[in-house]
């Protein structure tokens, strides 16, 4: 480990405050649940209205600085250049930003809303819920999301490709909270929180999506040991995979994620019902569209109905709460892209994808339902984990698929996890682009021991809770970071047609 790190007060603060959560985890489970789930429903409850009011604002502020003439702006000296290829960067920006997660809900989410609409006035399991089902899966893993990344990674890029100052959270906010030491190290350790916290919160989602293949693949049970065995497995790889580097493991990895994640979703298209596909997808494009801005905005005060607090503020809350691990990780591989190039790669290039993965899968086991009578909603009522290998029992090849999705899933989850420790390490080492190896092995083992924790407090419902209690204060410092950002680039030389 490198000397500086020892002396980071912000490497202590958070070893000790995560350490503190795995070991009040591990003898008080179900108080550590409760709380979680106490704090989370505060929050949601509370500020619903203002996660969702400045998702929207990340979205317009985005769109907005990319058709200005700040899109021409460079993350790097004027005269830089990608260091990624176009598909390796993207395969990079897919397995951060989403890793298992879409993995996990691409069949699970629009089988929820098909099973219960998000609409008290629609019937479950009709064709209208299955279109709602499909619009609303669209919006939750679209450019909203992606947006709160976008900022993160925006305006660390710019501060460590083009001004030449360290990629952490405090900087980017210094030119509206001045050098304030102590404010520096609080949001520093915030953010190295939250990261730990959601992206172990991925890793025990995606443990539970891996037991739930091998159950139904090989009829492995469903225990608490097998989950644990699979953790020491991962946690074994990804420390293998870190400490190779950025150029080699996660390069590698992300290129494998991209790959087979492709390959399942052209069995998917071409062996499920091709054309059902293509008109849903087509069909939720246009809902996407048509209510963007009523589902980006939408509220109930006067029903007091709780599933745009359950799904949409949930989901903003565990963006904003990853955003600064994946904001920092897609800054890291966007060196020499222009302002204007990032947007479009990442607002809107993965969210495709997404949408794409949601329409063949979801689509499938929609049209399996609605079609044939299978009954993959109720069986994903019962049990989440088991969504997509449902889905493969209605296509060709089902073992061999599973397998595979078994596969993807564990090597999303290292690639996820890999990114985490790299980018760990840089944080709590002064924002330093080449963190040593010792503090990677350190935030490796304590992200997969307090994702072993979370499993054996609650399960799923713990595990969805316990990150999201940074995201309030994370929003806020969100969006000094556009104000920030704004007036570092108001000092900024546009490039013009000659440069």
């Amino acid at each position: 480990m490198e000397k500086h790190t020892y002396k980071n007060p912000v490497f202590f603060i958070s070893v000790t405050i995560v350490a503190f959560l795995v070991i009040f985890g591990a003898f008080l489970p179900v108080k550590f649940g409760n709380v979680a789930t106490k704090l989370l429903k505060l929050t949601t409850y509370n500020f619903g209205w203002f996660f969702l009011l400045s998702v929207f604002i990340f979205v317009l502020f985005l769109i907005g600085i990319s058709i200005t003439k700040y899109g021409k702006v460079r993350l790097g000296p004027a005269d830089s250049r990608p260091e990624y290829p176009f598909f390796t960067w993207i395969g990079m920006l897919f397995s951060a930003g989403f890793g298992a997660g879409l993995v996990f809900w691409g069949v699970a989410e629009p089988m929820s809303h098909f099973f219960a609409t998000p609409f008290a006035n629609v019937d479950g399991q009709t064709e209208e819920a299955a279109r709602i089902a499909m619009g609303y899966a669209f919006f939750h893993w679209g450019v909203s999301q992606w947006s709160v990344f976008a900022i993160v990674g925006l305006v660390i890029a710019f501060l460590q490709f083009k001004k030449g100052k360290k990629g952490l959270i405090s900087n980017s906010i210094k030119p509206v909270i001045g050098k304030n030491k102590g404010i520096a190290i609080t949001i520093d350790s915030l953010a190295v929180i939250a990261t730990v916290m959601g992206v172990a919160t991925s890793l025990g989602l995606g443990i539970l999506q891996m037991n739930g293949g091998l159950k139904t693949v090989f009829g492995v049970p469903d225990s608490l040991w097998i989950q644990i065995a699979i953790a020491g497995v991962m946690l074994l790889t990804y420390l293998l995979s870190s400490s190779t580097g950025l150029n080699k493991g996660i390069k590698w990895l992300s290129n494998l994620n991209l790959g087979l994640c492709l390959l399942l979703l052209l069995f998917v298209f071409f062996t499920g019902p091709t054309v059902f596909i293509l008109n849903t997808f087509v069909l939720g494009l246009g809902d996407y569209f048509t209510n963007f801005i009523q589902y980006s905005l939408r509220l109930s005060p006067y029903t007091g109905d709780t599933w745009v607090r359950d799904w949409t503020i949930f989901y903003w809350a565990w963006a904003i709460a990853w955003s600064p691990f994946v904001g920092a990780f897609v800054a890291r591989v966007s060196k020499g892209r222009t302002i204007r190039e990032f947007v479009f790669g990442v607002l809107i290039v993965p969210p495709v994808i997404a949408c794409l993965w949601i329409a063949a899968f979801g689509g499938t086991a929609l049209f399996s339902d609605l079609n044939n009578g299978t009954q993959i909603a109720e069986a994903v009522n019962n049990d989440l984990a088991v969504a997509l290998f449902q889905t493969f029992g209605s296509l060709p090849l089902t073992n061999i698929m599973s397998i595979l999705a078994i596969f993807l899933i564990f090597t999303f989850l290292v690639t996820s996890a890999d990114s985490a420790t790299y980018i760990l390490g840089s944080m709590t080492s002064k924002g330093s682009l080449n963190p040593g190896i010792g503090v990677k092995i350190i935030w490796g083992t304590l992200i997969t021991a307090i994702a072993v924790v979370l499993l054996v407090a609650k399960g799923l419902e713990a595990l969805q809770t316990a990150s999201l209690v940074s995201a309030l204060p994370f929003t806020i410092i969100l969006l000094l970071m556009l104000v920030s950002f704004l007036k570092m680039l108001k000092k900024e030389k546009i490039p013009t047609k000659n440069d």
